[in-house]
C-alpha cells in the first residue's frame, strides 16, 4: 500500500500574511505535488512573514512536531534586506545539500537572468527534506519540474516515506536496488 506523505507548505510574504494580497505560492505547490505525488498527501500550511525567527519555529515544528517528510518554502530567497529564508533554512538545518540551490538557480536561468540573484538552499532536518523555492507560480513549477526527480530518493534515504510520482509529470530517479514495485 502507498505510503502516506506528510508535506509542509511555508508561503513567506509580509504582505500576503498580512492580508495586502492574496497568497498564490501555497495553492501552486499544492496544484504542483498533488499533480506529481501518486501517495495519499497531508498538507501543512503556513503563511507567514518575513521574519526569521518566525520561519525558524516553523520549519523545525513542520520537520520535529508534524511528521513532515518534505517541507517547501516560497518566497524570501531574494538579496532584499527582508528576504531571509535562506538564512532561517540553514540555521535549522542538519545538513545542507548545496546541489539543490545550485540545480534550482540553474533551471531558473534558463528563464530570467536574475536567477543569479536567488540563494535557495536544499537541507535535512532529521528525517525531513527542506527546500526553497521561488516566490511566483510559474517559477514554483519550473523549478520542481528541474529538481524533483532527485527529491524521493533523497526522502527514502533520510528516513521518510517512499514517495512514488506521476511518471509523465516527473520520473523519480532511484538506483535499481532502491526501487520498490509499485503500490509496495
Amino acid at each position: 500500500m502507498t505510503q502516506q506523505a506528510v508535506i509542509g507548505l511555508v508561503s513567506i510574504s509580509d504582505r500576503a500574511s498580512q492580508g495586502v494580497y492574496q497568497d498564490k505560492g501555497l495553492p501552486a505547490l499544492k496544484e504542483w505535488l498533488n499533480s506529481a505525488l501518486t501517495n495519499p498527501i497531508r498538507f501543512v500550511e503556513r503563511l507567514i512573514p518575513d521574519e526569521q525567527a518566525v520561519i525558524e519555529d516553523t520549519l523545525k515544528d513542520l520537520a520535529d512536531h508534524q511528521g513532515c517528510c518534505l517541507v517547501l518554502t516560497t518566497g524570501g530567497t531574494g538579496p532584499a534586506p527582508r528576504d531571509v529564508t535562506p538564512e532561517a533554512t540553514l540555521a535549522v538545518a542538519d545538513k545542507v545539500l548545496p546541489g539543490f540551490g545550485e540545480q534550482m538557480r540553474a533551471v531558473s536561468l534558463k528563464y530570467v537572468p536574475t536567477a543569479i540573484l536567488s540563494r535557495q538552499v536544499g537541507v535535512t532536518r532529521g528525517a525531513c527534506l527542506i527546500l526553497n523555492l521561488p516566490g511566483q507560480p510559474k517559477a514554483i513549477a519550473e523549478t520542481l519540474d528541474g529538481v524533483f526527480a532527485a527529491v524521493p530518493y533523497c526522502v527514502d534515504l533520510i528516513g521518510g516515506p517512499y514517495l512514488e510520482t506521476r511518471d509523465e509529470v516527473v520520473k523519480a530517479f532511484r538506483p535499481k536496488s532502491a526501487i520498490k514495485p509499485a503500490g509496495a
